[in-house]
Parts: C-alpha cells; sequence; structure tokens
C-alpha cells in the first residue's frame, strides 16, 4: 500500500479552472486533456451551474473519465436558474470576479487534504478567472493563466487597446 502511495505523490496534479461559458470551457477541456496524457492527474473545475448541465447532457459518464481526470464544482454566486438556460455574461463576470475566491481556496485545501490524491502541484486558470492568482499565492500554489480566445480574438483586442498599428 505504500507503494501506492508514495506512486501517487509524484504524479504532478494540476487544477484547470475555465470560466464557466462553451468558449472558455472547451479549450481548457482539451488543454487538460493533453496534461492527462502527459501524465498529470487533473481535477477540472466547473460552476455548479455547469456541472449540473454537463451530468443532464451526458449523464454520470464525464464524471468519472478515469481515475485520475476529476470533475469539481464551485458556485458561481448566481441564483439558481433553469439547467438549460445559458447565463448572463456580464452578471457572471462580476459574480465570479466577487464570490469564488473562498470556495476554490476551500476546494483547493480540501484536494491538499485529500491522501488519495497527488499534492496540488499548479493551477491552470482561465485568465478571466483572476482570483485563482489570490488562492495559488495565499496556498503557495504555482499558477499559469491560460487565454482562450481565439488569436483572432487577441489581434482584436490588441487593434482596440493600440497595442498595434
Amino acid at each position: 500500500m505504500d507503494g501506492v502511495a508514495v506512486e501517487v505523490s509524484k504524479r504532478p496534479h494540476a487544477v484547470c479552472l475555465p470560466f464557466p461559458a462553451q468558449g472558455h470551457t472547451s479549450p481548457m477541456m482539451k488543454l487538460a486533456k493533453l496534461l492527462h496524457h502527459r501524465g498529470f492527474h487533473i481535477t477540472f473545475v466547473n460552476s455548479e451551474h455547469n456541472h449540473k448541465r454537463m451530468l443532464k447532457s451526458q449523464g454520470p459518464s464525464p464524471i468519472h473519465i478515469s481515475q485520475d481526470f476529476c470533475f469539481e464544482a464551485i458556485p458561481d454566486g448566481l441564483p439558481p436558474t433553469d439547467s438549460d438556460a445559458m447565463q448572463d455574461i456580464p452578471s457572471l463576470c462580476d459574480s465570479t470576479s466577487k464570490t469564488c475566491l473562498g470556495p476554490f481556496r476551500n476546494l483547493l485545501a480540501n484536494l491538499s487534504l485529500d491522501k488519495t490524491l497527488p499534492p496540488v502541484t499548479c493551477i491552470v486558470s482561465d485568465g478571466v478567472m483572476s482570483f485563482a492568482i489570490k488562492a495559488g499565492e495565499d496556498l503557495g500554489i504555482p499558477m499559469a493563466l491560460f487565454w482562450t480566445a481565439s488569436a483572432w480574438s487577441f489581434a482584436l483586442w490588441s487593434f482596440a487597446l493600440g497595442l498595434t498599428n
């Protein structure tokens, strides 16, 4: 049994946190799968709203991709809505920035206490979910921000901000 515990603790463990919208979640899922293929234990963190939608559309099977690819959920701070309804994006942006730090930090702390999992070695957060930076700093976990927008979107933002001629 000790050999299994040592093996588990040697694997890198990435916690992936997308913004809860399809254009953010899909690219983060692709990155999580690539990291998993390279040997990482993955904890993919959805909003509770999106987690319920995923379960409704695909059943419990996506929750059990494998023993070392897990899904967790945190509240997004918005009141519950019809599970098929799209959430209001401006409200979601405001709410996640104001309410998700505590639940996310608690999730990270609980993952660290779970001796059946490797220790969390990094957080890969959507660039929009900047509260994850504070959670990583508070718990001493290295951070990487992942910009999920396309190159075209980035070029438009750069142009709009006057970063290009």
